[in-house]
């Protein structure tokens, strides 16, 4: 059996495909749920309202997006009652996100008791930076007490693009060393050697990093202790800034780049050129990471459709061997450099559904 159902459970949301093999059979949203004038009351409604739209017969898993697997899940795993037990565990570590997943797996094992549900995690392809990569220099006791070292996210979207990108170089996977942009409105930079990530921007949490729409990325941590002790913010006031009035919303007062990109103001200016040399830091970190790279490449809403960020990125790296064409990167080709350039460029249309759905049907082989 190769047909797969594919959700993303968020707290008041429900993202679904189902393929067979590659083919998306059909797609759907279904929204605002709890709400007065939503699609459905409850969790439970919205997957009901699922099968009454689609056909389920013959599924051979149904896959779900888990933001966070800590140390505990390093691999797509099939659930049972102890995974579900260690995903709940793990919501203070990604509370926005893991409670949407977990009703999801839940609901979804009571109304599809015969089909295998998977956990996909944002965090697994990550599981494999070294430890000089995924710690910081605390009290170590204390680290790892609390598991506090750098888990990355996005997995699913870096582990497609980087093995697509091998394959548009004509290298096998093994021997590729590539830079992959996820540049959304959440955003990561991830350094993978032969098919496996060593090095990644988001941390703990998502927070981290690069700019994204509403957060803030990399800050020094003091700015924290500063802003309670002298502003008189509370904790939870400087998370809610952090994480949801930050990013080219705090610097711009847009969380959208294309609304940055047609502005031509001082803040927009600011924000942009602020957003790119983030960017270009991390793909100058990643190469002293790597020793050699052979591709970098752009991907997701920002990184696919926006030719002035990713030529203003990559802008004076011509002596390291990174350059982009301007009509290429105008047209948005699979490959923007240059046919001579050292370092090839491509944009990478991202299929994490699609990656989710080939970790269950691998998740659920095992078993076997």
């Amino acid at each position: 059996m190769t047909r797969v159902l594919v959700l993303n459970c968020g707290s008041s949301s429900v993202r679904y495909r189902l393929y067979d093999g590659d083919e998306v059979l059909t797609k759907g949203l279904i929204q605002r749920i709890g709400e007065a004038d939503g699609d459905a009351a409850d969790h439970d409604e919205a997957l009901r309202t699922l099968m009454d739209r689609v056909d389920l017969t013959g599924l051979a898993a149904v896959g779900h997006r888990v933001v966070h697997g800590g140390e505990r899940f390093t691999s797509s795993t099939v659930v049972d009652e102890d995974v579900l037990t260690a995903i709940e565990e793990l919501i203070p570590l990604a509370p926005l996100h893991n409670p949407g997943a977990l009703t999801g797996l839940r609901v979804a094992r009571k109304l599809l008791p015969d089909v295998p549900q998977v956990a996909v995690f944002d965090t697994a392809f990550h599981a494999t930076i070294p430890p000089e990569g995924a710690l910081w220099a605390i009290d170590r006791e204390l680290g790892q007490r609390w598991g506090l070292r750098r888990y990355g996210f996005h997995g699913t979207s870096h582990a497609y693009v980087s093995r697509e990108t091998a394959r548009v170089i004509g290298k096998p996977v093994g021997e590729a060393n590539v830079i992959t942009l996820h540049l959304g409105n959440g955003a990561s930079a991830t350094a993978v050697r032969g098919g496996r990530s060593v090095a990644t921007s988001m941390g703990m949490t998502p927070l981290p990093g690069l700019v994204m729409g509403t957060r803030s990325g990399d800050i020094d941590p003091s700015l924290i202790f500063h802003l309670h002790r002298v502003a008189g913010l509370s904790l939870d006031e400087i998370e809610d800034m952090l994480t949801r009035r930050s990013g080219l919303l705090g610097l711009s007062g847009a969380n959208d780049m294309r609304t940055v990109l047609d502005r031509r103001d001082a803040d927009a200016a600011l924000a942009f050129d602020l957003y790119c040399r983030r960017i270009r830091e991390y793909v100058g970190s990643y190469l002293a990471v790597l020793g050699r790279v052979d591709a970098i490449t752009f991907t997701a809403g920002v990184g696919e459709n926006a030719p002035r960020v990713r030529e203003h990125t990559l802008a004076g790296l011509e002596a390291l061997g990174i350059m982009v064409d301007p009509d290429r990167n105008a047209r948005n080709d699979l490959v923007i450099s240059p046919d001579d350039a050292p370092v090839t460029v491509c944009v990478v249309p991202t299929e994490e559904e699609l990656e989710i759905a080939a970790e269950a049907r691998r998740a659920v082989a095992a078993l076997s």
